[in-house]
């Protein structure tokens, strides 16, 4: 065959190839399937290390060239190649013929930029060039084809060349080709790539996709001929190390392994090499994905060609050379891309990294390779703290892997795993959320890979005795409960197992891990639950962190971490899904035996929701109890089954606990309507309506609902009507039983003690057998313990509630027990007998049924009072009173319960009359009391209660005589206003009791004025306010500031009564109320002062109503301000003006009780008080002494007497000033009073005024 002849075309510098004889050169030559000679594989070997690099040596470029030969006529391909260099005349090549390549590009460069072809045009000419290259006959000779290149390169990575045109024109730190007609732009010189013959004025030219598809087009059909040229050129651009655009890079080898693979397959370990250059370019995005399919795609090639039998196209170096440029590609892609966020990039790495196992795993020599690597890339997590990207590499490995047919062996995986499992129990690391969450991944792909062995490896770790590992080996295996893998279902009883030998242990993170896993298990199998009673492991545990709570032996953050696992107890189940299959068998009706022991209440919540989602699935089924593991159940009870009058015993104590909380008392609530059914058939249609009601008050919807006590009443009426809606004797004897069991053995709150008391008093107030309910009253008379003040109240709640529907049972009942306690206590009885019946707690509890009895009578109809209040009521009252031994304790009790029957009676109506002889000798038994005690330390709250005891007891009919109210009065006002004295006030004052003293005292004043007003009321005669005025009298000019101020305080309160009655009394004493209380409004005390000014308004609104006219007060609350100024002078100020007020609307008939009164003043006050009331004598003399004749003498003798006072120095001016006006007035009057002769017992003072009166008138 003739040798090809080069020629050079004058003008355009284009390289002819001419047909000659010679044969193809084994690079031009299309790789065939068969094996070729070694020198020749050797060549073409060569030839790619060159184009590994860029170039051909130019020596083998001419000899192929002296060896082509075209028979397809060059003018095609060269004319459009033309085109694309030339499109308007100018000659495409530039250079002068044998410039080397370097000018031959800058020429090209320079042409291009007079005349771009548009992309549209070089479009259309790649495609005819691709049709041209496809022709069996074209073959374009190798000066054509370098040209070629040149221009489909430039269009293939010019997306790279123009993001690179738009940087910073700075010159970068390493070293370049700085190109003329570049601008003064310098680019990186790509490793032997045509890059550096692209134009550089196309750089700042934009080239769409399609061109770029043209162009990879016409390498793929230029590979036909030219295969080895265009595969170098492809492999120096992805190894170049710019930003050059390697997309179309990739797309083109993808093409030509879909058309050339057999071809392709020599050039895998170069292939290899390349990508690595890419991997580490590229983090994300299209490019990763089609790098990714370019990978996959060449090595399914290899696989299958491996695998079809075939002789291996590579010598054994070369093979070798393959794997490990595979072995680095693998490492480099796990290590580079494991951060891949898309999901579609994460798809694409894995589906590479799968290919590349594949091909490494079909031999053993590389097997064993790829598992050291895989330790290899373990081993850093155990030697660097940040093991998030060797965790993620693992994964991508182990994703892998899982797509793949080969199987690890056992040894090399449980390195793995232990490496693996170590850095997540090892506390010392630290990890990250994040980090942990990455291992436990890659710990869960082994699980996927080897299901077995991870198992059995956990589960070893469950025996260990290191905490860390214990609990991460929980947390993954309720990880793989939770992901329902087969063999985990298999294996899942014996995990389960091995768990359970877990739930004494002492750690808290061990036993918060169970729980957890716990949680897993009900969310995935139930049906493994069989083996191990896992609902009551977690009643158990809530049950252990309350007691270990309890004991108070626990620090701080001890104690924090047991609420911690309290609260992920009840979290644990009340998370359960009941929709899970197999849950509703699991759950029902077992929840139930876990409502009534007292330990476990903390859990009602959460066994609440779960028992409304089963009634809501319909799933509450009436099959019993008995049906459960009897022995599980006497575990549980230790005792009866469980009825249900004990499951509503339970809930109902639950729900009247204030101290459990409005969401604990809610969810009992919520069980007993859901639970309906099986308290009795009858509840539902009732407690539907009722409960809902209950449950706003507890959620605040109700604005009627105004505090606990208020809704216990409720939840005791909604018992009532419970019990009476069944109308079953059986089951409400059985329910108070049972109520009375609980009452007994109950070691709970006082609170909870006191919802039973009352509870059972509710239920055996329904009962209808008379003996069952005498029976439980003297059950628990005889068991409580009086001496507590819980018992004692709970013994009252017990009889009153029982008595609503059962008082003559209950009276009888009473009467029997209060006989047992007074029986034979002056006969002759035994020693022992004696000493119980004079024991604390007998009296304790004689205190506590005067009470009771009390309490009954309250609860007692008209009928039922009148027929047994005095003989039996009271007359069991005071039977107990005489054999107590009259103590603090007794004494309070018997006012108690008078107050009571009193109060009691009187709602029967005016009609009824109490018998007059017992009255008088309940109220002779107060007074004695009253004598006996009185305010002072220590504070005995005796005078108020027998304040209280005289209100109620003073309103029963007939009424007491005049005699017995006024002693009562004295007695009264003596022990709760006199008492106690300026001395004992100081004392009090700095003692602890100071505030609970006066708290006791404000009370005391006001049960005293209110015990005025009935006495006011009932008074038969008018004369009764009177003798009120005289007994404040004597404690409103008292020395005591204390005495004053109480004194004050009542007659404020009566006043204000008598205002709002609008009765007459304190208008006929206006006279000697205005005379005692102008002086305390100059009151060293200021409340006294503010008192003082209140009680003259009331008086002067109460003067007006009763005249009948508008009389003016002026503005006598404006002026107290003054009085609270420190300045005596400012005080007495404001006093004159309020003078002024008063006397202005003053009722002349009462001035010589006015006189009378300020008489007194002056005769016990001193200080500012004096001059008080000369400032309010004066000032009324000096408006209304024109009005007085008739009061002259009267006021003369008031006068002369004031003269003996030791004050009368103090009040000697105002005494004169008054003997001035009343002389100037009325001259005669008081002439003719001083023209009688002196008294024996007249004062010097009184004779020297006299005798200047005499002197100075009588002229």
């Amino acid at each position: 065959m003739e040798s090809p002849v080069t020629k050079t075309m004058p003008g355009n510098g284009a390289q002819q190839l001419l047909p000659g004889r010679g044969s193809p050169s084994p690079a031009e030559v299309i790789p065939s399937m068969e094996p070729e000679p070694q020198s020749r594989l050797h060549h073409k070997n060569v030839l790619c290390l060159f184009a590994c690099v860029g170039c051909v040596p130019r020596r083998t470029r001419r000899r192929e060239r002296s060896r082509v030969s075209s028979p397809v006529p060059t003018c095609a391909v060269t004319l459009l190649l033309q085109r694309l260099q030339d499109q308007e005349g100018h000659g495409p090549v530039g250079a002068r013929p044998g410039s080397t390549s370097t000018e031959r590009w800058v020429a090209a460069g320079k042409a291009s930029v007079t005349g771009p072809c548009p992309q549209g045009d070089r479009a259309q000419a790649y495609c005819e060039l691709e049709s041209a290259l496809c022709q069996d006959s074209s073959r374009p000779p190798c000066g054509v084809v370098n040209r070629l290149l040149a221009e489909v390169s430039r269009d293939l990575t010019a997306a790279q060349v123009r993001a690179h045109s738009q940087r910073q024109r700075e010159p970068p730190a390493h070293a370049g080709v700085l190109l003329a007609d570049s601008g003064g732009l310098t680019l990186p010189r790509a490793s032997g790539g045509l890059l550096c013959r692209v134009s550089p004025v196309t750089l700042f030219q934009g080239v769409t996709s399609n061109l770029r598809t043209a162009a990879s087009n016409v390498l793929v059909a230029l590979a036909r001929t030219h295969f080895t040229l265009v595969m170098a050129e492809l492999q120096s651009h992805l190894k170049a190390t710019g930003d050059m655009s390697k997309e179309f890079v990739l797309i083109t080898l993808s093409k030509l392994f879909s058309t050339y693979a057999p071809q392709c397959i020599p050039f895998v370990w170069l292939l290899l090499a390349g990508l690595r250059s890419v991997v580490g370019q590229v983090k994300s995005g299209q490019i990763l994905r089609i790098a990714c399919a370019v990978v996959k795609q060449w090595l399914d090639g290899v696989k299958i060609h491996l695998s079809s039998g075939m002789q291996c196209p590579w010598p054994a170096m070369e093979k070798e050379q393959i794997y490990e440029n595979l072995h680095e590609l693998l490492f480099s892609v796990m290590w580079n891309w494991q951060d891949c966020q898309e999901e579609k990039d994460k798809q694409a790495v894995l589906g590479a990294v799968a290919a590349m196992l594949e091909v490494l795993l079909q031999e053993e020599q590389h097997q064993e390779h790829v598992w050291e690597q895989l330790l290899w890339l373990v081993r850093p997590c155990q030697e660097i703290q940040d093991t998030c990207r060797v965790a993620k590499s693992l994964t991508i490995f182990l994703e892998a892997l899982g797509g793949t047919e080969s199987v690890i062996p056992r040894d090399r995986f449980l390195d793995v795993t232990s490496a693996v499992f170590y850095q997540l129990y090892d506390d010392s690391k630290q990890h990250s959320e994040a980090d942990r969450a990455q291992l436990t991944h890659c710990i869960m792909l082994q699980a996927q890979i080897c299901p077995e062995e991870t198992i059995l490896f956990l589960q070893s770790q469950l025996g260990d005795d290191w905490e860390p590992g214990c609990v991460a080996a929980l947390g993954l295996l309720g990880a793989l409960a939770r992901s329902d893998e087969p063999m985990m279902t298999e294996k899942l009883p014996q995990v389960v197992e091995a768990v359970q030998r877990l739930c004494n242990d002492p750690s808290i993170r061990v036993r918060t891990a169970v729980l957890h896993f716990i949680n897993d298990l009900f969310s995935s199998n139930t049906r493994s639950c069989s083996a191990w009673d896992v609902v009551g492991h977690i009643f158990r545990e809530f049950s252990r962190t309350t007691a270990r709570r309890a004991s108070g032996d626990l620090s701080a953050q001890e104690a924090q971490e047991e609420g911690a696992l309290q609260e992920l107890c009840m979290d644990t189940l009340g998370s359960l899904d009941v929709s899970v299959r197999g849950m509703s068998k699991l759950l029902w009706p077992r929840l139930l035996l876990f409502v009534v022991p007292a330990q476990y209440t903390g859990m009602l919540i959460p066994v609440s929701r779960c028992v409304c989602a089963l009634a809501e699935r319909e799933e509450l089924t009436g099959r019993p109890i008995e049906h459960l593991d009897p022995h599980f159940v006497s575990s549980m009870f230790q005792g009866p089954l469980l009825t249900p009058q004990t499951l509503l015993a339970r809930l109902l104590v639950v729900a009247g606990s204030p101290v459990a909380g409005s969401k604990l008392q809610a969810a009992a609530l919520l069980l007993m309507k859901n639970l309906h059914s099986r308290f009795h058939r009858v509840l539902g249609a009732m407690w539907a309506t009722e409960i809902p009601l209950l449950l706003q008050c507890l959620e605040g919807k109700d604005e009627s609902f105004p505090d606990t006590a208020e809704f216990e009443r409720r939840l005791l009426k909604f018992l009532r009507a419970s019990v009476d809606t069944v109308d079953d004797e059986a089951w409400t004897e059985a329910l108070s039983s049972e109520l009375s069991q609980r009452l007994s053995s109950s070691t709970g709150s006082s609170a909870e003690k006191s919802f039973l008391y009352k509870a059972l008093g509710t239920v055996l107030g329904s009962c209808k057998g008379v003996l069952h309910v005498q029976e439980k009253l003297l059950q628990h008379l005889e068991e409580a313990n009086a001496e507590e003040p819980c018992e004692a109240q709970g013994i009252i709640f017990l009889l009153s509630h029982a008595a609503k529907n059962n008082f003559h049972t209950v009276l009888a009942t009473l009467t029997m027990f209060a006989s047992r306690l007074c029986k034979g206590r002056n006969a002759r009885i035994s020693r022992r007998k004696k000493m119980e019946l004079d024991s604390t707690r007998a009296h304790a509890t004689r205190s506590a049924l005067m009470l009771a009895h009390g309490s009954v009578a309250l609860r007692a109809s008209k009928e039922q009072l009148l027929a047994h209040l005095e003989g039996g009521i009271v007359g069991n009252i005071l039977m107990l009173y005489s054999c107590s031994c009259r103590d603090l304790q007794n004494n309070l009790a018997l006012l108690q319960s008078i107050t009571d029957c009193s109060t009691a009676f009187q709602a029967v109506g005016d009609s009824a009359s109490f018998n007059r002889s017992l009255k008088s000798k309940l109220l002779e038994i107060l007074m004695d009391l009253m004598k006996k005690y009185y305010s002072g330390i220590p504070v005995s709250p005796v005078p108020l209660k027998v304040v209280l005891a005289l209100e109620q007891l003073s309103k029963l009919k007939p009424s007491f005589e005049s005699k017995d109210m006024r002693e009562m009065l004295v007695l009264c006002c003596k022990n709760i206003v006199t008492h106690p004295s300026a001395e004992m006030m100081l004392k009090i004052r700095k003692s602890q009791q100071a505030a609970q003293y006066l708290q006791l005292q404000q009370t005391s004043l006001k049960a005293l004025g209110r015990l005025m007003v009935v006495l006011l009321e009932t008074e038969p005669s008018g004369g009764f306010f009177q003798n009120i005025v005289h007994v404040l009298q004597k404690s409103m000019v008292s020395s005591n500031v204390w005495e004053r101020k109480r004194a004050l305080q009542t007659c404020s309160q009566l006043l204000a009564v008598c205002e709002e009655l609008q009765r007459g009394d304190a208008c006929e004493h206006f006279g000697s109320l205005v005379g005692l209380l102008a002086p305390l409004t100059c009151d060293p005390m200021p409340a006294s002062r503010q008192l003082a000014v209140t009680c003259l308004s009331s008086l002067l609104r109460i003067q007006a109503k009763a005249v009948n006219a508008v009389i003016e007060t002026g503005d006598i609350k404006s002026l107290c301000e003054g009085l609270h100024a420190c300045s005596v002078a400012s005080q007495l100020q404001t006093t004159s003006k309020m003078a002024r007020i008063v006397c202005r609307n003053f009722p002349i008939e009462r001035t010589v009780d006015f006189m009378a009164a300020i008489k007194e003043t002056i005769r016990k006050a001193n200080g500012v008080r004096v001059r008080a009331a000369g400032k309010w004598m004066t000032t009324f003399l000096q408006m209304h002494g024109k009005d007085i004749s008739w009061n002259v003498p009267p006021i003369l003798y008031i006068l002369r007497s004031i003269t003996s006072f030791a004050q009368q120095s103090t009040f000697l001016p105002f005494l004169c000033q008054a003997v001035v006006i009343l002389t100037r007035c009325h001259t005669e009057a008081v002439m003719n009073n001083f023209s009688r002769p002196l008294g024996p017992t007249d004062s010097v003072t009184w004779k020297r005024i006299r005798e200047f009166c005499l002197q100075r008138w009588s002229q």
